[in-house]
Formats: structure tokens, sequence, C-alpha cells
């Protein structure tokens, strides 16, 4: 592999398609990194082609997928000519889970492919996909998707990406690979998700180019760990502070709240750059850095460059609701823009950024007349029956179903349903047989200082020039 030129700049990778293609596709014309989401894509994919794929992009892009039959597949079940009728609910896709399904594999392999595909048509710059750890279920048929449409980076965090180095050895040589999946109750027994390429494509293509990985981190610890062997070494990090948008790491020991009710920070939970720098491996620092200053401030301590999210979001590439997105750009503008960092909002146990917004998940009658349940998944965690079988669970389900699986009412208090939220703030919320529609729920980083100097509707590429000045070549 050649030697990486490290971009400066890294479009952060929010989820659930906020950084769709045209996002990632905007930012990477100008030589930084653009980064699409990789979270719920199989559910994205069903649902625009429910749609009727407006503009064709996922059909030109399944068209060029390397076996034919497989995205026929997918398309034959979900695609709707024209668009299904209005109000009409969405199909489901298959949950994802320990057991083996060839179905959510294709179609996780496929909706990743046009994702990445798409975002790399045009231009020659650097196209990454981000990943949560915590979804473990989802990861091997994911991450092989985007590799088959050539993706230069993967990034994952939300948990500690230990077995990801050795995943895309494997899967960049079509081989079985397999990374386990955490099972509360399952003692010493060892549970896995895993993907056989030759198998799924019924062919044996040749090798792929292995994509370089960044682990999100927000602790010069875990950097460490990670570093100390090849089998768990990353190629590099990105270090979030706690104001980043979406989950944050929890504060280290007890958690404390503020009057507020957001988790108080201490020093404990700064991490160090110059630990990580010394780690010698390149690594870009998130969260309140975007903008020329932060930049500077990144390159003092060490760092290659910076991670931008929020700024990003924003923007007119986003894949926000329009809507949404103009009432997020006001509020942020006139200052009555609100980014609580929720500790209970998040089924994943993190503290989840939620910015305010009416209408939205964010207020507290929302939620309370929101009917609780469980229907997309991507979140639930398996645990061991008391017989020894698995099962699934949510804190963000209803209350009663969640006890009868083995855990206290109280964990499941102020729960949101994020899959369903943020599929709902890119416009591709569920809609019920009964007119019920769901309402969005919006993330955002707690430093909105990235609009000064920002035109009034700005665009990706206002962002990139904004942030790197007299850096941006020609």
């Amino acid at each position: 592999m050649a030697e990486a030129v490290w971009p400066v700049l890294i479009q952060g990778g929010m989820g659930v398609g906020v950084s769709g293609w045209r996002l990632a596709r905007a930012v990477a014309g100008t030589g930084q990194l653009g980064v699409v989401s990789g979270t719920a894509l199989d559910a994205t994919l069903a649902r625009r082609l429910q749609l009727g794929d407006p503009g064709g992009h996922l059909r030109r892009a399944l068209a060029a997928f390397p076996v034919p039959e497989i995205a026929r597949r997918v398309l034959d079940r979900y695609f709707v000519e024209g668009g299904a009728e209005h109000g009409t609910p969405y199909r489901p896709v298959p949950r994802i889970g320990v057991r083996p399904s060839r179905a959510r594999d294709e179609l996780a392999v496929v909706a990743n492919f046009a994702e990445v595909f798409l975002a790399k048509e045009g231009h020659d710059g650097p196209v990454g996909v981000n990943y949560l750890e915590k979804i473990q279920m989802a990861t091997p048929a994911a991450i092989y998707g985007a590799m088959l449409a050539g993706v230069d980076y993967v990034l994952m965090g939300a948990g500690i990406p230990a077995e990801i180095p050795r995943l895309l050895d494997e899967l960049a040589a079509h081989r079985p690979a397999e990374i386990t999946v955490t099972v509360a109750g399952a003692d010493e027994a060892r549970h896995t998700v895993g993907l056989n390429p030759r198998a799924l494509l019924g062919r044996s293509p040749a090798p792929l180019s292995r994509p370089l990985l960044l682990a999100i981190v927000s602790s010069h610890v875990l950097a460490a760990y990670l570093a100390r062997s090849p089998r768990t070494r990353p190629d590099g990090f990105v270090l979030e502070s706690p104001v980043a948008g979406g989950h944050s790491a929890p504060p280290r020991g007890r958690m404390r709240l503020d009057e507020g009710g957001e988790p108080v920070y201490g020093p404990r939970d700064e991490a160090d750059a110059g630990k990580v720098a010394a780690l010698g491996l390149p690594f870009w620092l998130a969260g309140g850095y975007g903008s020329p200053g932060g930049l500077a401030r990144a390159l003092e301590a060490g760092a290659t460059g910076i991670q931008v999210g929020s700024a990003f979001a924003l923007c007119r590439e986003s894949g926000l609701d329009e809507e949404l997105r103009q009432r997020l750009l006001r509020r942020a503008a006139d200052g009555t823009l609100e980014v609580r960092n929720d500790p209970s909002a998040s089924p994943a146990g993190f503290p989840f950024k939620v910015a305010r917004l009416p209408g939205t998940l964010s207020e507290p009658d929302v939620y309370a007349e929101r009917p609780r349940l469980c229907d997309l998944g991507y979140l639930r965690a398996p645990y061991t029956r008391p017989d020894g079988a698995l099962g699934y669970r949510c804190p963000a389900e209803p209350v009663e179903i969640y006890v009868r699986k083995g855990r206290p009412a109280e964990e499941a208090e102020g729960r949101r349903c994020l899959c369903n939220g943020l599929l709902a703030a890119i416009g591709l919320g569920q809609r019920r047989p009964d007119g019920y529609q769901e309402p969005p729920l919006l993330t955002l980083g707690q430093d909105i200082g990235f609009l000064d100097g920002l035109p009034d509707d700005h665009s990706a590429a206002d962002v990139v020039a904004g942030v790197l000045g007299a850096r941006m070549p020609g």
C-alpha cells in the first residue's frame, strides 16, 4: 500500500443518513475526507427504493454491483415504480441478529456498496464510512459492502474496535471473517457474527484494497490500549471531546449531573493529546474545533487535523430533512438553539446530544405521546434467557416487555427510540397504518460557533474553505 496522504479535515460521519453520499461526495471533491454514515443503510436504501428512487441514483449504483442477481433481488423486494402511495407503511427489513440470514446480509452489502459508490462518483478524493462498534451484529456485512465499492477509510466509535483490523484484513482477501458479539449473561460462551464473502457472492473475485481504519476514541488510555498490538492497532485516531455531537463517552467514575441534568466532566475526562501523539499514529481532534482557530490549536497539539460535524450537518448537502435543517439554522443564527447532553436518551447507554426543537422527540410532550415500540432494533442487545436461548432487548421498547426480559424498569426511563427518530430526521420516518408518523430526533454538537463567517445557507465547500482558509489548494 502506498504511503497515505492524510487529510487535514474529516467530515463527521453523522447518522442516520445525515452524512449521506451527497455530502460525502461534496467534501471529498475538495480533497478532504468525505464520510458517509454506515448506520441503518439497509433501512434507508429500502425506504428510498419504496419512494421510487427519485433521480434513479440508487438504481444506478445497484447496476454497478459486481453480482447483478443479488442487486436484482433487493430491487425486486423493495423498489416501487413511481413511489408507494402517500402514507403507505414502509416494507420492513430483516432485523440484525446473531443468527445468520442471507437476505439480511445481501441487503446490508448492497446498501453499503451503493452509498459508497455514489459518494465516490465524479472525483478522486478520499471517501470513508462511519460505523458504531455498539452495533456489532451489522458490522461484517456492512463493511464488506463498503469495501466492494472501494471505500478508503473506515471510522468506528461507540466502543472498542479491537477486532476490526483483523476483520478488514480478512474481508480484503474475501476470506470468511467474524467478530465477537457481546451477549449479556453468556458467561464464558463466545458468540460471533460473520460473513463468508465467496459464499455470499457465489464467486471468487480479485482481492480488494484494504481501507485505513480510524478509531474514534475519547481517551488517550483507550488509544494506547488499541495501539499496543498489531492485531488491534488502527491506522489512526479521531480524539473526541465531550461536546462532539451524537454519542459521547460517560464521565469516568461515578456519573454526576449538573443542575440541568447533564453529565459533569472533569480533568480525568480530558484526553491528553500529547500522549496520543507519542503513540506515533496520526490523529484528528473533534468536538469544538470546527474553525480556523480550532484547527490551529489542533495542529499545535500535534494533531494531523480536525474532524468537523455540526457545520456539515446544517449545510445544503446534508441529509437532514430540509424543513428541519432550516429551523435549526434559524435557531443557531439567533442564539436560541439548545443542545443538551442527555444521559438517558440513548438506549446504547452513552450520553447523547439532543437538539431541542418543538415537534421533535426532544420535547417531553412529544416523547410522552409516542407509543413505545422497537421495530427496527439496531440498538437492541442480545442476552441469554433463563432457558439458555438468545433473546434481544432494548431499553426503548415497552417498559413491561423490557422488565419481563430481566431488567429493571428504571433503565427504560427517558429512553428515546434513536432508530425511528433519526430516520424521521432525514424524512424517512415510518408511516403507521393508523396515520401516525414517527417524530424526528435531532443531534448536533454543543459548540455552535461554527456559523461565524459562513453564508446564511452554506454549502459543504463553504465549510471546508472557512476552516482551511489559506490552506486550500489553488
